[in-house]
């Protein structure tokens, strides 16, 4: 599977601390193999198919047949705000 990242998932990575970035980047990984052992749930808010929740991070993305399309990453508070 292929895993596409927003302008705005890639600029949130950026800024952060190399250890935060491998574990995000791990997190997103394991969505098409173990989506099932991860806290995903459909979203609600009807701007993505799905939120990956772990710790106070938060991954919104979709999932279009073979492409995983990050569209947002942000703590908790933050992520929701101007969807």
């Amino acid at each position: 599977m292929e895993i596409m990242f927003s302008k705005q998932a890639e600029k949130f990575l950026k800024k952060q601390t190399k250890q935060t970035q491998a574990k995000i980047i791990e997190m997103i990984e394991k969505i098409p193999t173990q989506s099932h052992q991860l806290d995903v749930k459909p979203f609600q808010g009807g701007f993505a198919d799905y939120r990956l929740k772990f710790g106070k991070i938060r991954v919104l993305y979709d999932e279009n047949g073979n492409v995983i399309d990050i569209i947002r990453i942000g703590y908790r508070g933050d992520v929701y705000k101007k969807l």
